[in-house]
């Protein structure tokens, strides 16, 4: 039995990408496969994805765009990505459905809080594109406000790293892995899980459980739902 009946996973766009491409099929089908294993531990599914492998807007040669407009691309690439993944889910046995912040009809189902609730009461894994709809929020947020919405017993954020340090690993030899903290005070030592305006939302509306730990290995995401205390707890 999983410890968690609901749960809102977020995936970087890095993740379905590699070695110079948008898109390393292998990976995708690797990723479908273990939410596949998710869904049959009888666990309702929301998805939230980056777009980093198909753009980073305002960094680099970018960096002089208009905002507004860099942002409105990075949404386009979350949609490509969330139908990337929906496809490969239903190749893999799995019934998915793609809502968008933005309205695209032909793409995808507009969103709607209720319909995605009924989705996921019903056994589909619903991908949520387009971020929030509107520029200046990440995906971050996005990941926060639709976990929310949907009533999620947890966020998990499988990411490059194990959990949440006491600073940058990569940067900061003397860094410690934090393994349980409020987030109240993550947002007081201005750790980088998740942007401040995300933090915000789960600790607003009492978001009950993020969950961070490292995705090296996909399996963690199954094993992190059969119990194992693996990465960093943050909470109310």
């Amino acid at each position: 039995m999983a410890v968690y009946k609901r749960i809102m996973l977020k995936l970087s766009g890095e993740a379905l990408g590699g070695n110079g491409e948008l898109f390393d099929f292998a990976k995708v089908r690797e990723t479908a496969e273990i939410i596949r294993k998710m869904h049959e531990m009888g666990v309702e599914i929301g998805v939230v994805i980056g777009a980093g492998n198909i753009w980073r807007g305002r960094q680099g040669p970018s960096a002089n765009m208009d905002a507004v407009t860099a942002d409105q691309m990075g949404m386009l690439g979350t949609v490509i990505n969330c139908l990337c993944v929906a496809d490969a889910l239903r190749q893999a046995g799995l019934d998915a459905v793609v809502q968008s912040a933005v309205d695209m009809n032909r793409f995808c189902e507009p969103f709607n809080a209720m319909a995605a609730r009924r989705h996921l009461a019903e056994g589909r894994v619903v991908l949520f594109a387009a971020g929030s709809g509107n520029p200046f929020f990440s995906t971050d947020t996005a990941v926060a406000l639709r976990a929310i919405e949907m009533q999620v017993d947890a966020i998990l954020m499988a990411k490059n790293i194990d959990g949440v340090y006491t600073a940058d690993p990569h940067k900061d030899p003397t860094a410690t892995l934090i393994k349980d903290i409020t987030y109240k005070e993550a947002l007081q030592r201005g750790l980088k899980v998740m942007d401040a305006a995300a933090f915000a939302l789960c600790a607003e509306n009492a978001v009950p459980m993020v969950r961070v730990f490292g995705l090296d290995k996909p399996e963690n995401l199954v094993s992190v739902l059969d119990g194992d205390e693996m990465g960093t707890f943050v909470h109310p």
